[in-house]
């Protein structure tokens, strides 16, 4: 890990879970236009998102991520990015009153369009077909057209991810965020059950709150952060060609960054030492996530620790832990020790619940 990095250096270190491409030459192609394409975000956007990331290292914030497990091209609609958004808006708002500290915003949209698969084929009725790795590589319909890998599903992501972004944005700093619309955030599913009756209930205190702070002149023509947030972006470095076409030198530091996402993490599956993932992370100056499973070890972890964050900078690594509830307390606990007594500066990040309906 010590050689010279470059966005392509990863081509050259073991890759798993890339999608196998019938023709390269196609890839090559949309990869070149993918270069030409204008950032999704930017460098400044990416360092703010760091510092504030830094302050949770410290315990003076909390990060509140969330997001589908993988965005659909057949899904999108400005509807369900709206609802989205809400919801954390929704859940901020609740962390903040009751902690009494700043809430992180960071959502798995506008990039989250790749899974990683335990198996290469799926068998359905005895017929073996390549297994589904997101939109962004191939179909989920069980046909042998659809699941065959196409290229230029990278620049459909793209185009679905700029959209994503134009409305976010929108949402974030163009009034909808604004903290007296607190009730107008209330779903239409909770809005009948007791969570919903104590969502109100919280939103009618802090309703009274900024009527006194109105009343001293704090209001939201006064003071921004009452009507804007920020909302930051992220989903799995996966499809390493397309984060590669993404990443781009910063004029005003010089330093690389993936545009693709303002925080970009490694999965479970792809994190290994010597690995492509690994090294292309490495180079990029954004905030960066690393999948914790129940397979690591705090050696290892430490080992990783220093590939990603050799300056063991503030609010450069976030450990994203997912054990599973039989084996938090016995494989966790090891980890955190090793970390704290290493003096390393991370961020926990913790998944607490899987829903299914």
């Amino acid at each position: 890990m010590t050689n010279k990095w470059s966005p392509d250096s990863w081509r050259s270190k073991p890759a798993l879970q890339l999608p196998n491409y019938p023709d390269a030459d196609a890839v090559a192609v949309v990869e070149q236009r993918l270069k030409t394409y204008p950032p999704l975000v930017f460098a400044g956007e990416a360092r703010k998102l760091k510092r504030a990331l830094a302050e949770a290292v410290d315990g003076k914030a909390f990060l509140l991520q969330g997001g589908d497990c993988a965005e659909s091209f057949a899904e999108f609609h400005p509807d369900n990015i709206r609802d989205t958004f809400r919801a954390m808006l929704q859940m901020a708002v609740v962390l903040t009153y009751g902690a009494a500290c700043p809430v992180i915003k960071v959502g798995r949209m506008a990039g989250q369009f790749a899974k990683p698969r335990s198996d290469d084929m799926e068998t359905i009725d005895g017929v073996s077909l390549p297994s589904y790795r997101g939109d962004m590589v191939n179909g989920m319909e069980f046909t042998e057209e659809a699941r065959i890998p196409d290229p230029d599903r990278l620049e459909h992501a793209f185009n679905q991810a700029a959209a994503t972004l134009n409305l976010l944005r929108a949402f974030a700093q163009g009034g909808y965020a604004d903290l007296h619309k607190v009730h107008q955030w209330n779903l239409s599913f909770v809005a009948d059950s007791r969570t919903g009756e104590r969502y109100r209930n919280l939103a009618d205190r802090l309703s009274q709150t900024l009527g006194f702070m109105a009343a001293c002149g704090v209001t939201s023509e006064t003071t921004p952060q009452i009507r804007e947030t920020d909302f930051f972006t992220s989903h799995e470095a996966l499809l390493l060609n397309y984060e590669e076409a993404m990443t781009r030198i910063d004029s005003t530091s010089g330093d690389w960054y993936d545009t693709s996402a303002h925080m970009l993490w490694v999965g479970d599956r792809t994190r290994q030492l010597d690995g492509a993932h690994l090294e292309f992370l490495r180079g990029v100056s954004n905030p960066v996530g690393v999948k914790v499973g129940p397979s690591m070890d705090a050696d290892d972890l430490i080992r990783l620790i220093d590939v990603l964050n050799p300056e063991n900078e503030p609010g450069r690594l976030s450990l994203i832990a997912r054990m599973g509830a039989d084996n938090i307390e016995t494989m966790l606990s090891p980890l955190i020790r090793a970390v704290k007594r290493e003096g390393r500066k991370v961020v926990w990040v913790w998944t607490p619940c899987m829903a299914t309906r």
